[in-house]
């Protein structure tokens, strides 16, 4: 008996939060495998901010899902059958281009083995020793090159990028703020992770906390979330200030385009401003591994995930990273991982 494979299609491009109508389940039969392709059983969907992006007609660092295609997303999965001599049935994988479904077809080429680290659930993979992790590593070591003795800001740092981002940060000897909404995640920074103080922002000026917090200024600024926020952190940028741009998520969802600041500071100040993307070095993920992996073993580095269960509630998981209602990095668990 064939397969059916659910999966999620983009109806039409949503507006602000996705709604009912933007995207639909819909199931087909999985075809059957040619001459070195693969199938994949997902068992997670990693859920990121990105994944909205993809949904809108505009430019950006991978084309737009076409409408009546099968929802983006970074997945980890178990093959299940192979016509292939580099995968075997068992072999844990993740897809370079994977989907929100129960299964994909891959081609050999488009597929990579995954090895559970050491003493690490495989959620692991998917998050600090991942691409999140990669992320924030990267962008605190090379993008903004954070020395000890300098202070760092970081927005949405109770995210998943954003809570490992401090934690390297601090192990590098940086003086790190933090800043999060809501009062248990500002004590999860500060009492967990060792930030040295975290700003609440659903809860508190942003503005006048960071004066408080950083009254000569502030070096450093890994940025999540854009907006009024990031104007914040931007306006308090010491000269040679550096800003590592990792997200913009305020405006994912805006109908209209949230403020900018004022770039004659750029000029005033000397600040070295870059966006970066983790594609770009996905390449050197053996050097994240080589520092972070005895950070994790000894305890010094922290992280959670949040699992959601089901396919079918993707749609409801994706709106958690946009009302904060969500710990560390978001996944969905659409099948159980193979037994042993």
């Amino acid at each position: 008996m064939a397969r059916v494979n659910r999966q999620w299609v983009l109806r039409q491009r949503p507006k602000g939060l996705i709604r009912p109508g933007d995207l639909e389940l819909v199931e087909a039969p999985v075809p059957a495998l040619k001459e070195s392709q693969v199938l994949v059983r997902t068992v997670y969907l990693s859920l990121d901010p990105t994944n909205r992006t993809w949904m809108n007609d505009a430019e950006g660092y991978l084309p737009p899902v076409p409408i009546g295609g099968v929802m983006r997303g970074l997945t980890l999965g178990v093959v299940e059958e192979s016509r292939s001599s580099r995968f075997r049935a068992g072999d844990v994988v993740s897809p370079m281009a994977g989907g929100w479904a129960d299964y994909a077809v891959v081609n050999e080429m488009e597929l990579r083995q995954v090895h559970r680290a050491p003493g690490m659930p495989l959620t692991a993979n998917l998050s600090v020793l991942g691409m999140t992790g990669m992320t924030a590593y990267f962008g605190v070591t090379d993008v903004l090159k954070a020395a000890a003795g300098e202070t760092l800001v970081i927005s949405a740092a109770a995210g998943a990028v954003g809570s490992i981002a401090g934690q390297v940060a601090k192990a590098r000897g940086c003086r790190v703020i933090g800043i999060a909404g809501g009062a248990d995640k500002c004590r999860w920074l500060t009492d967990e992770l060792g930030f040295d103080a975290a700003v609440d922002y659903k809860n508190e000026d942003v503005g006048a906390a960071l004066d408080r917090l950083a009254p000569d200024g502030i070096d450093l600024n890994f940025e999540n979330v854009g907006g009024d926020i990031m104007i914040a952190v931007y306006n308090r940028l010491k000269t040679h200030g550096r800003m590592a741009v990792c997200g913009l998520i305020s405006a994912y969802n805006a109908t209209k385009m949230p403020p900018s600041p004022n770039f004659a500071r750029i000029i005033t100040h000397r600040l070295d401003i870059q966006g970066f993307l983790v594609l770009d070095y996905a390449h050197r993920a053996r050097e994240m591994v080589a520092e972070m992996g005895p950070w994790l073993q000894g305890g010094q580095v922290k992280w959670k995930v949040h699992v959601d269960d089901g396919l079918e509630g993707a749609l409801d998981s994706l709106n958690r990273l946009f009302t904060g209602n969500h710990d560390g990095k978001l996944l969905v668990r659409v099948s159980e991982e193979a037994a042993g």
